[in-house]
C-alpha cells in the first residue's frame, strides 16, 4: 500500500477579489499580484499549505505538515484556468487567447495608510492590484499517507466558510468556493503529475460550502434610503468624483461582466470598527474625562503594529465579504462649489461634480463572520453597531455629512433575525 497515495485535482473559484501580493513594485502599481511565467495570476502552493496548516491544530498539524520528520503533503501552485474545459498552462503560452488577455489589466484598489489610532496618515496613499472575482484556479494535493479519513478532513477545510487565501482576508479579499474535485488512491508509478490529465478517480462538482463552527455568520440585508457613494478616487466624463465599480470574470461567456457597483468590505469594516468602539466604551462606562476609554476593539478588528509606541500588531477576528451589485445601477450627479472657509462664500472656478448611486429598490447583502472567541460586551457592542447600520444611524461610504449613505435593513445571526 505504500506505493499508493491519495491525490486530488481541485478547482476553486474566487467569490471575492484576490490579493496575492508578489512583494514587488512597478511603475503602475504599488503592489502587483503574484504571476506565473506567462504573466497570468497564480497562487503559490506554499500559500495554500500555510492556510491549511493554520486550520489544523496541535499534533495533527505536526503529523500532516511536518515538524521534525518532514511533511506528508505536497501542494502544487494553483494555476489560472484558461478555458471552459478546465485546462491550465503548465508550459509557456506562445499566443494568448482573447480571454487570457483580459488578465493583463487587473482591478486596482485605492487605500490610505491608517495609523495605530485608526486615522489616515497624510501622504500615505497607495494602491493594490487584485484578481477579478470569478477567477478560477486549479491545483493538486498529494497525500503521502493511506489515512483516507485524514485526507478527506484536509479536503474539507477547503470547503469551509472561513477559507481565505492571500492578504486582506479581514477586509473582504480571498474568499473561495470549491467547484470541482477529482480524487482517489493511486499507484505512484502510474499517475501523471500534469493538472491537465484526468486522474480517473471520483469526481464531484459544485460542492456546497460548509459552515465553520468557529465562526458565527451574520447577514446584513440593506437598501439605500436615498443616495450613497463609495469613492473610486477617479473621475469620468460626467463627474470629478465617481463611485467605485468593478468587473468580474464570466467563464461561461469567456468575458468580463459589465461594471458592477461595489461596496468594499474595507469601508464597511472601518465604519463598524469606529461605532463598535463607541458602544464598547459606553457599555463599560468609559469617558474622556476619566481617560479610561479604548481607541479600538482590537481583539475583533485587529491592531496596526507601531514599534515606536511598542504596539504589537494583531489580526482581527472578523471576516467581511465585498458586496457586488448585479448591474451598473442608477446614478445621480450633484454639482457642488467649494466654499472659502474665511469668507463663507463660493470660491471662483471651484465647481465640481459628485456622482452617487441612487436608490433603485434593490437590496445589498453583506456577509460577516465573527470568531466564536468574541463574547461579552465586545460582541454586544458589535451587534449594536450592526443595528445602527440597519436603522440609518450609521451611514456608510463617503459624503455622509451631506446626507448620503443612509441604509435601512435587517440582520440575521445564524439565520435568525437579530
Amino acid at each position: 500500500m505504500m506505493n499508493k497515495r491519495y491525490r486530488a485535482h481541485i478547482v476553486i473559484e474566487a467569490q471575492t477579489p484576490l490579493k496575492m501580493g508578489s512583494n514587488a513594485m512597478d511603475f503602475l502599481q504599488d503592489s502587483p499580484v503574484q504571476k506565473d511565467w506567462n504573466g497570468l495570476p497564480m497562487i503559490l502552493g506554499t500559500s495554500i499549505a500555510g492556510v491549511l496548516r493554520k486550520e489544523f491544530h496541535g499534533d495533527k498539524a505536526a503529523d500532516v505538515f511536518g515538524l521534525n520528520n518532514g511533511s506528508k503533503i505536497i501542494i502544487s501552485n494553483a494555476l489560472l484556468i484558461a478555458d471552459t474545459q478546465g485546462m491550465v498552462y503548465e508550459d509557456l503560452c506562445v499566443q494568448k487567447s482573447d480571454f487570457l488577455k483580459l488578465f493583463e489589466n487587473l482591478p486596482l484598489r485605492e487605500h490610505t495608510k491608517i495609523t495605530s489610532k485608526g486615522t489616515t496618515q497624510k501622504g500615505a496613499k497607495f494602491d493594490e492590484e487584485v484578481v477579478f472575482k470569478g477567477t478560477r484556479f486549479k491545483f493538486s494535493i498529494e497525500f503521502i499517507d493511506n489515512n483516507k479519513e485524514l485526507f478527506m478532513e484536509l479536503i474539507g477545510l477547503l470547503r469551509s466558510s472561513n477559507f481565505r487565501l492571500g492578504g486582506g482576508s479581514t477586509k473582504g479579499f480571498g474568499k473561495f468556493k470549491m467547484i470541482e474535485i477529482e480524487y482517489g488512491l493511486f499507484d505512484i508509478e502510474k499517475y501523471s503529475s500534469s493538472l491537465n490529465k484526468p486522474l480517473g478517480g471520483d469526481k464531484e462538482c459544485n460542492l456546497e460550502t460548509i459552515t465553520c463552527k468557529d465562526y458565527t455568520p451574520y447577514i446584513l440585508q440593506l437598501k439605500p434610503d436615498d443616495f450613497f457613494m463609495f469613492g473610486s478616487g477617479f473621475s469620468d466624463n460626467d463627474a470629478d468624483m465617481t463611485p467605485v465599480y468593478e468587473q468580474v470574470i464570466d467563464y461561461e461567456k469567456r468575458a468580463l461582466s459589465e461594471k458592477k457597483v461595489l461596496i468594499p468590505a474595507s469601508s464597511i469594516k472601518g465604519a463598524l470598527a469606529h461605532r463598535t468602539t463607541y458602544h464598547y466604551n459606553k457599555l463599560h462606562g468609559n469617558t474622556i474625562e476619566a481617560g479610561n476609554g479604548v481607541d479600538s476593539v482590537s481583539t475583533l478588528f485587529g491592531a496596526a503594529k507601531n514599534s515606536k509606541q511598542n504596539i504589537d500588531g494583531a489580526k482581527g477576528k472578523i471576516l467581511i465579504t465585498d458586496c457586488f451589485k448585479n448591474d451598473h445601477g442608477k446614478t445621480k450627479t450633484f454639482d457642488h462649489v467649494s466654499i472659502d472657509r474665511f469668507t463663507g462664500g463660493a470660491m471662483e472656478g471651484a465647481l465640481f461634480q459628485e456622482k452617487t448611486v441612487a436608490n433603485d429598490e434593490k437590496w445589498y447583502e453583506i456577509e460577516l463572520l465573527v470568531h466564536s472567541d468574541i463574547q461579552g460586551k465586545e460582541l454586544e457592542a458589535f451587534e449594536l453597531a450592526l443595528k445602527d447600520v440597519t436603522t440609518g444611524m450609521l451611514p456608510l461610504g463617503g459624503a455622509t455629512t451631506k446626507g448620503h449613505g443612509i441604509f435601512l435593513g435587517t440582520i440575521t445571526k445564524n439565520g435568525v433575525a437579530l
